[in-house]
């Protein structure tokens, strides 16, 4: 399997490929892989030449330093993980400085307001840390197609935003959410959690599964008051938000429209440590 930890290196290695018209399929990440990862990456090797993935925990996306510090870094597992499902697979595992080059701060992006709903709201920059590290990271890779995972679904239109916006040639594919046994969102965090924790995780996707019910017969505003009161007979969470929004513009309901597809999104902390996860309404 080969590694590269500078963008130069990489860059010539992927070159004479992309010369010869090799389709190079790129699953950006930041490590700590699970299944969810390992789907993108099956996804990417069934349809490209040649694959990469990159392992870098970006520090402009943080805006809170203990989190960025906590978030767990297994490069040596995860590249046991990837080796055991194809050895093919190029790794990209850079440095800050190799990214940054003594640099570290954002880009400043307009997402035609997408940037300013649910998870804008409450970690501000984080999508403008996001942009930056995701245009690096396709002007350094230059791949044909680019795979995220839906459990981030704010970040995927934010994604396919900033290549509409600034003409950036890579298509842009969302894949479904991977979820555990329990039906949590699979998620790098999760290993931060308890067994118990972990357990009492599962509630989360339940909840959104009897939203999406009481959705289809109630108002946005029921559904989130709904949502809201579950989570209060659960003390051991915090919700920080449950919005109900248009897939497509990420702006909160007020009343259903037909045409339109809505997507609940859940933002909760369990010991201190925040998941994210959403569920089509339709």
């Amino acid at each position: 399997m080969l590694i590269f930890n500078k963008k130069s290196d990489l860059s010539a290695f992927l070159s004479p490929l992309i010369k010869q018209n090799k389709s190079i399929g790129f699953v950006p990440t930041m490590g700590a892989l699970h299944q969810g990862h390992l789907s993108l990456l099956k996804n990417s090797l069934y349809e490209n030449d040649v694959t990469v993935m990159s392992i870098f925990v970006n520090p402009t996306q943080f805006n809170n330093a203990e989190d960025l510090d906590k978030y767990p870094r297994t490069l040596e597992r995860d590249v046991q993980i990837m080796q055991d499902l194809n050895n093919n697979i190029i790794v990209y595992a850079p440095e800050v400085a190799d990214i940054y080059e003594g640099n570290t701060i954002s880009e400043n992006f307009d997402y035609d307001g997408l940037e300013n709903q649910m998870e804008g709201k409450h970690r501000p920059g984080h999508f403008d840390g996001v942009g930056t590290i995701v245009k690096r990271l396709f002007e350094i890779v230059q791949p044909n197609k680019a795979y995220f995972g839906e459990k981030d679904f704010q970040q995927l239109q934010i994604v396919k935003k900033l290549v509409l916006k600034h003409n950036i040639p890579v298509e842009v594919i969302g894949c479904p959410i991977q979820r555990e046994a329990n039906g949590l969102a699979m998620s790098s965090r999760n290993e931060r959690l308890s067994e118990s924790a972990r357990e009492k995780a599962a509630i989360i996707y339940q909840i959104l599964n009897l939203a999406k019910e009481i959705f289809q017969t109630n108002s946005a505003e029921e559904t989130i008051k709904f949502v809201e009161k579950e989570f209060k007979k659960h003390l051991e969470f915090e919700l920080e938000y449950f919005e109900i929004a248009d897939e497509a513009t990420l702006l909160p309901v007020s009343e259903k429209e037909s045409n339109k597809k809505y997507r609940g999104f859940i933002a909760i902390f369990i010991e201190n440590i925040r998941l994210i996860d959403n569920i089509s309404l339709n």
